[in-house]
């Protein structure tokens, strides 16, 4: 009986009547009804859908709003949109390099011939053959269809390049070939599907698979770019960029906190690369313009595989995925 005139004093109305609405039926021959207590005023709303009987918060505290900036659907947006960015920007020197041909079509062929000798017809074939196979691998990756052999294609564009151009020799040039490549192999990796097990039931060791060694690649191969960047004076500001720079790839590389460290490598990489590449402020008549206009694409399709990094994460092989296992 106790508990029935706490539930009613908590209430403010009677069990008797219908009996659906009483929290127990009442016993047989129980005593007869007490006045009721006055009603809550703070009524139901104060307890929510706690029950009847259950103590209420203070009215003294405010419900904090949540957070959306930090909430479960902003993550799952960014998840969702980041990939397409990380295409996009790491297509891009192919893009551009692909209508450059057009637009400069004459000057490109004139540089192959007099430089390999091989006659107008060759020079002009290859010239067709890097315009279309960039342009080509570039509506392939950004519509998502065949994008392993777009890879594949791209991939054969930056060898052939790297010969025709001379880029062998050069050892900057060189490495940030590489590191595009290592943003291919990323793109690559991401677009792979997981092949199925010889024996169903039977589970597989994610370590042997080749998309996990592909992240790695393409991690190890993203960090070259960072190497052309570091200046060996004795000034400050760039003894501090160095040791931080060293530090972010070396996290990348090995995959330690490995977003942080390859969105950090974002942000420092795309504001380099718009203070010291801004084509735009040179004529488009000089030749500056055009090597500045080449290097600030291609540091883009970089920045690019670090955002796939960001989005999908390091890989397998990597210390972030062996501290779930530990």
């Amino acid at each position: 009986m106790h508990a029935v005139r706490c539930c009613r004093l908590h209430t403010g109305t009677e069990t008797t009547g219908d009996p659906r609405r009483a929290p127990w039926p009442s016993p047989r021959g129980s005593e007869p009804d007490r006045p009721v207590a006055p009603a809550d005023p703070q009524g139901s709303a104060g307890r929510g859908a706690e029950g009847p009987c259950a103590p209420r918060r203070p009215a003294s505290v405010p419900r904090l709003p949540q957070l959306g900036f930090c909430g479960p659907q902003f993550l799952r947006v960014t998840k969702q949109y980041l990939p397409h960015v990380a295409r996009l920007c790491l297509i891009s020197t192919f893009l551009e390099d692909g209508v450059r041909m057009w637009f400069q079509w004459g000057e490109q062929r004139d540089y192959i011939d007099t430089t390999w000798g091989c006659g107008y017809a060759l020079a002009s074939a290859f010239v067709l053959l890097n315009l279309l196979g960039q342009l080509t691998g570039c509506i392939l990756v950004l519509s998502r269809n065949f994008v392993q052999y777009a890879c594949f294609g791209l991939f054969g564009i930056i060898a052939l390049q790297t010969i025709a151009y001379s880029i062998l020799w050069d050892l900057k040039f060189l490495m940030r070939n590489l590191a595009l490549g290592g943003g291919l192999l990323l793109l690559l990796a991401e677009s792979r599907s997981e092949g199925k097990s010889m024996f169903a039931g039977v589970p597989t060791m994610r370590e042997s698979s080749p998309k996990q060694y592909m992240q790695l690649g393409g991690r190890v191969l993203l960090v070259l770019m960072f190497m052309t960047l570091l200046h060996f004076d004795a000034s400050f500001f760039s003894i501090l960029q160095n040791i931080v720079g060293t530090a972010l790839m070396i996290l990348v590389a090995v995959g330690f906190k490995t977003k942080l460290a390859a969105l950090t490598l974002v942000v420092w990489l795309f504001a380099i690369n718009v203070y010291f590449n801004a084509f735009w402020t040179i004529p488009v008549y000089k030749p500056m313009h055009d090597f500045l206009k080449y290097d600030f694409f291609q540091t883009m399709s970089v920045i690019g595989g670090l955002l796939l990094v960001v989005a999908l994460g390091p890989g397998g092989v990597s210390m972030d995925e062996k501290k779930k296992e530990w």
